[in-house]
């Protein structure tokens, strides 16, 4: 267990999947908790669970890719739990086709969503920690597809994990002497809705049965299991803890031994 006991953590897309796992593993160590989503009815049933763990949250509806509702997130937190320690950039959403298929409206949106609201949520709070003079952590989304390209249509959502590294790497660089460490997760093939969806995508454009494509991915996995959303929120309890003191600038696979570097 790490202990996070008196900390303060925000958590982005946290209403549902591994936010959500994310969010509560963190109250489990003790820590208190902004849920933070666009839907609003999840974020209030996640603070609730977070309540009958014995912690204070306060559920936030926000849209992280606008940069006055980011700045408002930050001022909520504060008034509402006093402080902030911890941010788990964890919202991101899915684009289902081919790099040379893809709209360009979509092609904005994947952005908007997976790495300018994680630049606009880091550069709000890394602000308020300085202020705070404590240090803290930072914790970002990637993915295995921050690693490796994918053979499945999710072009966009590859080149956004790839930037998702660099910033985190660029953003440890810049906050390394303020004792704020920001390092990134990288997860597999989990077991949440976003991998219904590309399940569901995929197995219509090649005329598969439903479930055959997360099939196939799941056999591939050397330890031979689907991933689960605490898989991840164990190693992000990790990052958010003490314990990581001495780690930043990472991108931290923790994929069942689908990649290895």
């Amino acid at each position: 267990m790490y202990s996070l006991n008196g900390k303060v953590a925000i958590v982005t897309g946290a209403a549902r999947g591994i936010g959500r796992a994310i969010a509560l593993r963190l109250a489990d160590e003790g820590a208190d908790v902004a849920v933070v989503d666009v839907d609003q009815a999840g974020a209030a049933a996640v603070a609730a669970e977070v309540e009958a763990r014995g912690r204070r949250a306060v559920a936030l509806k926000v849209n992280v890719t606008g940069a006055d509702e980011v700045d408002e997130m930050v001022r909520r937190t504060v008034e509402a739990l006093g402080r902030i320690d911890i941010l788990v950039n964890n919202a991101g959403i899915q684009v289902i086709a081919y790099l040379q298929d893809t709209k360009e409206e979509d092609w904005d949106r994947i952005f908007d969503v997976n790495v300018k609201a994680m630049w606009l949520c880091t550069r709000a709070v890394a602000a308020q920690l300085i202020k705070q003079g404590q240090g803290g952590r930072i914790v970002n989304a990637s993915s295995r597809a921050g690693k490796v390209a994918s053979a499945l249509p999710i072009g966009a959502y590859v080149t956004t994990k790839h930037a998702v590294i660099g910033l985190t790497r660029a953003f440890a660089l810049e906050l390394a002497p303020y004792q704020i460490t920001v390092n990134a997760y990288c997860p597999g093939v989990v077991d949440t809705p976003m991998w219904d969806l590309i399940d569901r995508e995929v197995a219509a454009r090649r005329g598969v049965p439903p479930g055959s494509v997360r099939a196939n991915a799941v056999a591939q996995i050397p330890l031979g299991r689907i991933e689960q959303p605490e898989d991840v929120a164990r190693l992000v309890a990790f990052l958010a803890s003490a314990e990581s003191d001495y780690m930043t600038g990472q991108a931290i696979n923790v994929t069942g031994g689908s990649v290895m570097h």
